[in-house]
């Protein structure tokens, strides 16, 4: 049985880790789920079990996000800078500095400390405007942002799980505060789910169990946890992964592809078909499309938590070299074992 230190090493490895692997694909409008399967089936990476491959062409090639030559198979030494990642960064940060007692307008401060504008998107660039600006949340949420549902809440939710092992309300109602910065409605709801249930996956028997859990901290009839819903009785009924997620398409057919609520589907998914085995996770989220490097990367934690760092196959690990790039200052080429030692030291502290 992983031990609490083993579980959050987990959770940074498999939140880095599956955005890496997603991310040469993260373009929702571009690569979807029929296409990244035609790419990996050409690169012989099908199933996929490790990095995906680099392209055989340069025509292959094009359409790739231009980081791909640090993140594909071969090439990676380190982790490469990504939002995904910066923000579970900012967020040990932000608990470091501020304790569990942090204010929205705390996380607003923080942002403007340590974050590059150019490094945030849609609903955080607005929100970081609106700072700027010299607007107080919920404001800085609601002015002047058209990306107020969209996932950029849920992947900043991770630090709030890490933190509250096995407490999943506590970790949504931190999450919660730290949403509303810049998000409403299902963008606060899929921050709260998740990281509730990353701070579930540390007790839970199993992921199903974990899904289950998740689903107490937000409203039973919002859009998110329908959706979730839905995904969890096909996954029950016997249907496979693929037609799970053509029939989820259907019926979030019209929402952008940065939209949390389709994404959350694509999450689901991976986790329930994935069965707590790391790899087949992380690889199923990313081969459902969407925002990829997200998705593989909220994925891989709450699946780096389930089975701890320990179980995580070492050609996972290895290439990143125990190394994160930040656009966060202060902390670009810190160690990953050191962030998981700090994220440790929170989870155990008095405040806990």
């Amino acid at each position: 049985m992983p031990d609490l230190a083993d579980r959050i090493l987990g959770g940074w490895l498999g939140r880095i880790a599956g955005n890496m692997l997603g991310k040469p694909v993260e373009r929702g409008d571009v690569w979807t789920r029929q296409r990244i399967d035609r790419y990996l089936r050409q690169t012989g990476a099908l199933p996929l079990t490790d990095y995906i491959p680099e392209p055989l062409t340069e025509s292959m090639g094009r359409d790739l996000r231009p980081e791909w030559r640090d993140c594909v198979r071969g090439r990676i030494h380190g982790s490469c800078r990504d939002d995904d990642v910066d923000y579970a960064v900012l967020g040990l940060d932000l608990l470091e500095t501020y304790g569990f007692g942090f204010t929205t307008e705390q996380v607003g401060d923080l942002w403007l400390l340590r974050l590059p504008y150019l490094q945030t998107f849609t609903a955080e660039r607005a929100a970081y405007r609106n700072l700027a600006n010299g607007l107080r949340p919920p404001l800085t949420a609601t002015y002047d942002n058209p990306y107020q549902e969209w996932i950029g809440a849920l992947i900043r939710a991770d630090i709030h799980g890490w933190t509250s092992p096995g407490a999943p309300r506590r970790a949504a109602a931190l999450a919660r505060r730290d949403a509303v910065l810049s998000h409403t409605g299902n963008g606060v709801y899929g921050a709260m789910w998740a990281a509730a249930l990353i701070a579930a996956a540390f007790t839970a028997p199993t992921v199903r169990h974990a899904v289950e859990d998740a689903l107490t901290v937000i409203p039973p009839s919002c859009r998110l946890a329908r959706t979730v819903r839905r995904v969890a009785s096909l996954h029950e009924t016997g249907l496979s992964w693929e037609e799970t997620l053509a029939t989820l398409e259907e019926e979030t057919a019209g929402l952008n592809w940065i939209h949390v609520v389709p994404n959350a589907a694509v999450i689901t998914a991976g986790l329930l078909h994935g069965e707590g085995d790391f790899t087949r996770t992380i690889a199923l989220t990313v081969r459902g499309g969407l925002d990829t490097d997200s998705n593989g990367a909220t994925a891989g934690s709450v699946a780096g938590v389930l089975c701890g760092a320990t179980a995580i196959p070492g050609h996972w690990k290895a290439p990143l070299e125990d190394t994160v790039r930040s656009a966060v200052f202060g902390f670009d080429g810190v160690r990953i074992s050191e962030l998981a030692e700090r994220t440790l030291r929170l989870a155990q502290g008095p405040e806990a």
